[in-house]
């Protein structure tokens, strides 16, 4: 029997089971309390259906006794939180849910818990992965998740409309939703007229006041029939699918406004795609790689590649051609160098911090193409310091350095104004002593017809 210290930090608030590493294996066992609703979900094939349609993380069962069940699911390489999510992620996160309630109902089950982070993405698309968050369905029992869903996801999609997808990072600080009165208090008023945002999202936030002083629990449960849960599950789908974002950013269309041409675009591209070659890396990284362009030189030969960037837009652009491309191999996710994801929840570690992910992964290959001037230059980000940061993950990192001469460097050192000698420091030789003090360098070629430098560097500790 499998011993609760091993569990996974993550899943200790599940009476059914938990989660736990077996060596480098992360596996799932079940406990007996659960053991009628897993036989049941097994034997009526309703797990084989979803995963079979890629809703649901596929497992496999390991050992059975009258103690515990023990599943493997399949690995996922890296896992990404709801506030890492661009707006369609999130859309189609919030979506995959519906989908999978809707589902369960037609077959005599609910989805007890909507959680956010119970949807991660792999393999290029949302995909499920608490496989013990279902349950019998009662009938004339409303979904007892809902209220779960609107402050894990309608919630924040329909802030996200009106305020930006900044508004995802609030699920940092709210690991259970966003408060429905919260909600409300920040959506325009004219929202309240909407069909489905005012009995969903207002409604609920004053019936919440109204009952909050029911420390009895007196008030009595509602009953819903099947047909009313199903008109709402369709739509909550429907106003979400039709959700659009109104926010634009000035790095959506980066490449087309890049400093230098298409030659030397294309120069860059190749001298990447010969240094990556001998490396031959199972798991690359693009930190700041806006939507992909670079990463996808490489794409046929890396088994799997994670890009990020800290805008949102950039990130869906490319999500957006992931599913175009059915490319399997590649995991956007938004992330701001300058304040990665911390851990979070109990004692913060049910969720861990994006450093703690990045070592976990251990890529083969780090890029940091265009984004060392912004670390330093708008970050205030001293060489040694970024340099810490990048071999804390990195085996090899790929690093390109614009040089003050180069017209996006002079850009921001121009906005520093009367600080601009403090950055005096910003140069190719101060670069190079800040970052060979954690790795030992192994290429530096100037990217032609450009004032930027690429580096191949190796960790001095061989690798995170």
């Amino acid at each position: 029997m499998t011993k609760k210290t091993d569990a996974h930090q993550a899943s200790f608030r599940d009476p059914s089971g938990y989660m736990f590493h077996d060596g480098k294996t992360l596996r799932r066992a079940i406990n007996p309390i659960y053991f009628p609703q897993y036989n049941k979900l097994k034997e009526s094939g309703f797990f084989k259906n979803l995963i079979s349609n890629g809703l649901l993380i596929p497992h496999e069962e390991t050992s059975a006794s009258s103690e515990e069940i023990i599943i493997t699911p399949e690995e996922i390489p890296f896992i990404t939180n709801p506030y890492e999510w661009s707006f369609e992620q999130y859309k189609h996160a919030a979506l995959h849910t519906l989908k999978i309630q809707k589902y369960a109902l037609s077959k005599g089950f609910i989805l007890k818990d909507a959680s956010a982070y119970n949807v991660t993405f792999h393999k290029g698309k949302p995909v499920f992965i608490d496989t013990l968050s279902f349950d019998f369905y009662e009938e004339g029992t409303p979904w007892r998740a809902y209220k779960q869903f609107i402050t894990h996801f309608f919630g924040p999609l329909v802030l996200a409309k009106y305020h930006g997808t900044e508004i995802f990072k609030m699920m940092q600080t709210h690991i259970d939703g966003i408060p429905v009165k919260l909600i409300s208090s920040l959506l325009p008023t004219r929202t309240k007229l909407s069909s489905v945002v005012y009995p969903n999202i207002h409604l609920l936030a004053k019936m919440e006041s109204k009952h909050s002083e029911d420390y009895k629990a007196e008030t009595k449960i509602a009953t819903l029939s099947k047909k009313a849960q199903e008109n709402i599950l369709e739509s909550l789908y429907d106003y979400i699918k039709g959700l659009t974002l109104k926010e634009a950013s000035e790095w959506g269309d980066y490449y087309d406004k890049t400093n230098y041409d298409e030659a030397a675009f294309q120069a860059k591209k190749t001298l990447i795609k010969e240094w990556i070659k001998p490396l031959a890396p199972q798991k690359l990284i693009d930190v700041g790689g806006n939507d992909g362009t670079f990463a996808r030189t490489v794409i046929d030969s890396v088994p799997h590649i994670i890009v990020t960037d800290i805008d949102s837009n950039a990130v869906d652009y490319n999500y957006k051609q992931l599913q175009q491309n059915k490319e399997t191999n590649m995991l956007p996710f938004v992330c701001d160098v300058l304040q990665p994801a911390p851990g979070i929840g109990f004692n913060n570690t049910e969720r861990n911090s994006l450093i703690e992910r990045l070592a976990e992964y251990a890529p083969d290959v780090t890029m940091a193409l265009a984004l060392i001037h912004h670390i330093t230059l708008s970050g205030n980000v001293p060489f040694e310091k970024s340099a810490e940061f990048f071999a804390s993950f990195s085996k090899n990192l790929i690093i390109e350095f614009p040089k003050r001469e180069d017209s996006w460097a002079e850009s921001l050192l121009v906005r520093k104004r009367e600080f601009i000698n403090h950055f005096d420091f910003y140069n190719e030789t101060e670069f190079e002593k800040g970052y060979l003090k954690y790795f030992d360098l192994e290429k530096k070629e100037v990217v032609k017809g450009t004032k930027r430098l690429l580096y191949l560097l190796k960790n001095k500790n061989n690798g995170a």
